[in-house]
């Protein structure tokens, strides 16, 4: 666990305790939400660039094909002598 020390306006503050927003578990949700729609954004910018790109989709065949290949590599690096 890592502690986070912040400062924050006095009202902000006192309405963000009164609404239970600055416990642990709050706070935690929030930041892996806000996390998840940064994740969702920078996906989006890809596929407009994509898009842009005129790169043409990839089939269910192909995208598994890439998922097979990167688990493949991460096994091999996991199994290479002094690993």
């Amino acid at each position: 666990m890592t502690t986070v020390q912040i400062e924050l306006p006095e009202d902000l503050a006192r309405k963000a305790e009164e609404a239970g927003l600055l416990t642990s578990e709050a706070i935690e949700q929030v930041l892996r939400e806000a996390l998840r729609r940064d994740a969702g954004k920078r996906l989006l910018e890809i596929s407009k660039r994509m898009q842009a790109a005129n790169i043409p989709p990839m089939t269910m065949e192909e995208i598994q094909a890439e998922v097979d290949a990167v688990r493949a590599e991460r096994r091999a690096k996991r199994n290479a002598p002094g690993s």
